[in-house]
């Protein structure tokens, strides 16, 4: 209807956000645009205005999150066990803080969270393009997906045989120091998944792919690593060094990019 269209057009001349209609069977029986939205979307519109201070607005972030999976043949891959947890969380932390938010997620069975950009991968190559075609106009990197270092030479039907078999393999591009060593504006944050060594290790990789700072945590701790809603986490720097006690990952992620600002 021409009447309602020009008020709408009059409430977001005032800067009214507009909550698009759902679509689906209507109460005169057509079917297209015009249904109530579901409860929970309008709960997350909700949430979006009021959860957080907009501390955030302006600024474009890239997370990467989840695992990659490097194909052996049509059917079989080699992959890891995270679940893209920790960077949904972060997505969704920034999202909320007024961010412009990119997820490059890896294959998770989570959905991401709604009004961020999503841009799926499957492989280290993949995430790769996605992340360097974004770099440039981001403000905020965080890269907790866990890519793989490696990936098989080829890629060929396996046939079981008697005998055991080897896979060649080679290295996958490093993205992370790819950013690094092309930084301009960016603030970068890479995660370290360590069993020993942690902090003599995070610091090495800092200095190695010129990073602003690194999110590590010990996988033989408990409630930290892979497939667990909290995290125990320490955040480095060159000049910090910053012990967080076991949180849920979502509060993790607050203190996370509370840190970043900081130190922005």
């Amino acid at each position: 209807n021409p009447i309602l269209q020009d008020n709408l057009k009059v409430l977001a001349s005032y800067g009214k956000e507009i909550i698009e209609p759902a679509s689906g069977m209507l109460a005169c029986r057509d079917v297209g645009k015009g249904k109530m939205p579901e409860p929970e979307v309008l709960f997350q519109h909700i949430l979006r205005a009021i959860a957080f201070e907009k501390d955030l607005a302006g600024k474009k972030v890239l997370v990467t999150a989840g695992p990659t999976q490097e194909a052996i043949d049509p059917v079989r891959y080699i992959t890891n066990h995270s679940t893209g947890k920790m960077g949904y969380a972060i997505a969704e932390n920034a999202m909320l803080r007024g961010a412009d938010v990119t997820l490059v997620t890896g294959p998770c069975a989570m959905e991401p969270p709604m009004f961020v950009k999503v841009k799926p991968v499957i492989s280290a190559q993949d995430m790769y393009e996605a992340v360097t075609e974004e770099y440039e106009q981001t403000d905020i990197v965080i890269m907790t997906a866990a890519v793989a270092d490696y990936r098989p030479a080829q890629v060929s039907k396996v046939k079981k045989k008697e005998d055991d078999m080897s896979i060649p393999l080679t290295r996958t591009k490093d993205i992370l120091a790819t950013l690094g060593a092309s930084k301009t504006h960016q603030f970068l944050c890479g995660f370290s998944m360590e069993t020993q060594n942690m902090l003599e290790n995070s610091r090495t990789k800092i200095a190695k792919k010129n990073l602003d700072m690194i999110v590590a945590n010990n996988l033989k701790v408990a409630g930290a690593g892979f497939g667990t809603d909290t995290n125990v986490i320490t955040l480095i720097a060159n000049d910090m060094e910053k012990e967080l006690p076991l949180m849920s990952k979502k509060e993790a992620a607050g203190c996370i990019l509370d840190t970043i600002l900081e130190r922005m």
